[in-house]
């Protein structure tokens, strides 16, 4: 197995732990590949700036867990917001706690919108979430702007008037076949035409691909891989194909093999590195094909901080929304990280959103 022994999701978090000797202590102790250990060294070397294990710092998520369609591999708890009955009831509770979980920051590194896709909200919505986070200049500001069928002009503009640094946006695939068979409602054409849009406001882009999705070869994924270069976006995010429960896929595909997936995740490797990227934060799952792992890659100075936070666990993590997991750090204490996962279900948030506050405000009050 390229990963040897480990079965954690972030091996990165485990060479740091022995980072005077990291490289032997993965490839002797664990049995982790070469080529995954030059991954990871990679990994540390290009999170130097980045990279702050400080109890004070604190990154903010907003969780939107709305989209215009469901995709086949989405395990994700999300709604399709044509469907949604309690839209405006679930953003009256997001926003009271949003605005009772500001004072817990105290050095805010960074801001992150997730979802679900965030900008498929309807507009005086999405203005009363943005108006509740507030501006903060100098802030990595993230939203995932996620299918180019949510972009528009006006979208866009509120964003960048509200302070957002950097967008989202995420074929998964160039081949419009794939993404019709993933529930997609939109062209790779489409995803160009809305790349570009982005980059006339000054966004700073983030983008995914899978690699393993259903019908795809390796030519496919290349072709994939290569039109995502072409654009130059700040970040590629390559995921390896991990079905869980609750995704469609699972329903009709019960194991996951390897076939051309490695193949996939090593072309990316060498072809972005070659290209001036360089592989900056990583993290694996369960049931992932091959037991690969997913890797995000960066221009030179353009890693995004929210990323290398969470997946390094150096930082508080504030998290609003339903199914939203906030993560405080304790020093000098047995138990390091303290996790509180606001309920799945959004009714239950709505429900709870009192109690959810305050479980809140108790966790972080012991920071």
């Amino acid at each position: 197995m390229p990963w040897g022994a480990l079965t954690g999701i972030r091996p990165t978090k485990l060479a740091y732990a022995h980072i005077d000797d990291f490289e032997k202590f993965l490839t002797e102790e664990m049995l982790v590949s070469p080529k995954k250990t030059e991954v990871v060294r990679r990994i540390i070397e290009a999170q130097k700036g980045v990279y702050s294990a400080d109890t004070a710092n604190a990154d903010f998520f907003v969780g939107i867990p709305f989209c215009p369609s469901r995709c086949a591999y989405c395990s994700f708890v999300s709604s399709e917001i044509s469907k949604a009955k309690n839209l405006e009831e679930y953003i009256d509770a997001l926003v009271r706690e949003i605005e009772e979980s500001k004072p817990l920051v105290k050095n805010l590194r960074s801001i992150y919108i997730g979802g679900g896709t965030p900008v498929s909200l309807p507009k005086p919505l999405l203005l009363r979430v943005l108006g509740a986070i507030g501006k903060n200049p100098g802030v990595e500001y993230t939203v995932e702007a996620g299918r180019p069928d949510c972009i528009d002009e006006e979208t866009l503009s509120v964003l960048k008037n509200f302070g957002v640094t950097r967008v989202c946006v995420n074929p998964q695939t160039f081949n419009d076949g794939t993404l019709e068979l993933l529930g997609r409602k939109h062209t790779a054409a489409d995803v160009i035409e809305k790349f570009y849009l982005a980059k006339e406001f000054g966004f700073d882009i983030n983008t995914d691909l899978i690699a393993g999705l259903t019908g795809e070869n390796f030519g496919m994924f290349r072709y994939s891989l290569d039109k995502a270069l072409s654009l130059r976006p700040e970040n590629i995010t390559v995921h390896t194909l991990c079905l869980k429960k609750g995704a469609k896929l699972k329903e009709s595909t019960s194991r996951l093999s390897a076939g051309e997936v490695s193949e996939m995740v090593d072309y990316a490797f060498e072809t972005l590195t070659a290209a001036g990227y360089e592989p900056y934060y990583l993290y694996r799952q369960k049931y992932m094909a091959g037991n690969l792992e997913n890797t995000g890659y960066t221009l030179p100075g353009k890693a995004c901080v929210y990323n290398v936070d969470v997946m390094e666990e150096i930082a508080q993590n504030v998290a609003c929304g339903a199914n939203a997991v906030s993560k405080a750090i304790r020093e000098n204490a047995e138990t390091k990280i303290v996790r509180y996962g606001a309920p799945k279900d959004i009714k239950t948030y709505i429900e709870k959103i009192d109690a959810i506050i305050g479980e809140k405000k108790n966790l972080f009050s012991q920071a």
